[in-house]
C-alpha cells in the first residue's frame, strides 16, 4: 500500500492543461518556449530541473521527491495587475498545503514565501511578458520542499534566511509532487474564481488572514535600504506597509526577515 496521502484525491480542474516531465533546465524557462503552442492554462512539473532559480536569479535547489512547477497563462491583465497574482498563489498554496499539515502552522510571508513552523517550504516566482499596455503571458513558478529541505546556500545573508523546512520533516503528511499539484491546481483554479467574482480586495483578505508578523516589528531590505518596523498591512497594490520611526513606509519590493 503506498505511504502517500490517501482519501483526499481531487480531479485536475477543468479548463487548466497540465504537462510532467522528468528532467527540464527549468519549469520557467520551458514555459517561455513553448508558451506560443498552448491553447489555455498550463501546468509545467519536472522531476528534475539542472537550472532552477528564484528572485533575484538566486540558485532554486529540488531534492527529489518536491514540487517544482510553473503555471503559463494569459491574464489578459497590466502589468501591475497580473504582479497581484502573487498573492492569489501564495493563497493557493496556503490552502493546499494546509490539506497535509495543521494550517495553525502555516503562515504567509511577504512577498512571496510559505512558512512552515517558522521554516521556508515553499516560494514563489513569476515572469512575463508584455505587449502594449497588457501582459502577453504571465507564469508562476511554484517550488514545495514536500519530502527534504535543500540545504542552504553559504552567502552572506544565509545567517539571517529562513531555514529551509519541508513537510515531511515538519510532521506533515508524505504526499508525490504529481499528487501535490492536482490539490495546487484546483486550489489556484478556485482563487481564479474569487478573483473573478470579487477582485483583488478578497484576494488580500484572505492573504493578510495567514500572514506572519502583522502588527509586529520586521525588516525589509531593498537593496539600497534597510527599513525597520511594524508591520501593518499590504496595500490594494500588494506593497508592504511598514510604520516607522518617520512614519508609514510603502514598499514595492524588498526581502523580508524578522
Amino acid at each position: 500500500m503506498s505511504t502517500e496521502a490517501t482519501g483526499r484525491a481531487l480531479p485536475w480542474p477543468s479548463g487548466y492543461g497540465r504537462i510532467v516531465l522528468d528532467e527540464v533546465d527549468s519549469t520557467m524557462a520551458e514555459a517561455a518556449r513553448i508558451v506560443r503552442t498552448l491553447d489555455k492554462p498550463t501546468w509545467i512539473m519536472a522531476h528534475r530541473q539542472t537550472e532552477a532559480r528564484g528572485r533575484r536569479n538566486r540558485p532554486w535547489l529540488q531534492p527529489k521527491g518536491n514540487l517544482a512547477a510553473t503555471l503559463i497563462f494569459r491574464p489578459q491583465a497590466t502589468p501591475q495587475e497580473a504582479a497581484k497574482r502573487s498573492f492569489l498563489a501564495a493563497n493557493a498554496l496556503f490552502e493546499a498545503l494546509s490539506i497535509y499539515v495543521d494550517r495553525n502552522r502555516l503562515a504567509l510571508k511577504w512577498p512571496n514565501d510559505v512558512l512552515l513552523n517558522g521554516g521556508k517550504i515553499a516560494g514563489i516566482l513569476l515572469e512575463s511578458a508584455s505587449r502594449g499596455p497588457y501582459v502577453d503571458w504571465l507564469s508562476i513558478g511554484i517550488g514545495v520542499n514536500l519530502t527534504s529541505a535543500p540545504t542552504p546556500p553559504d552567502a552572506p545573508d544565509s545567517a539571517t534566511a529562513f531555514r529551509p523546512v519541508s513537510l515531511i520533516q515538519e510532521g506533515g503528511e508524505r504526499i508525490g509532487p504529481e499528487q501535490f499539484l492536482t490539490t495546487l491546481a484546483d486550489a489556484f483554479a478556485t482563487q481564479e474564481a474569487k478573483l473573478a467574482a470579487f477582485g483583488f480586495p478578497r484576494i488580500r483578505e484572505d492573504w493578510l488572514r495567514n500572514a506572519a508578523r502583522i502588527g509586529e516589528e520586521i525588516t525589509a531590505r531593498t537593496g539600497k535600504e534597510t527599513i525597520k518596523g511594524i508591520f501593518d498591512t499590504i496595500d490594494q497594490d500588494g506593497n508592504l506597509i511598514l510604520i516607522t520611526s518617520r512614519g508609514p513606509r510603502s514598499i514595492a519590493a524588498a526581502d523580508v526577515f524578522f
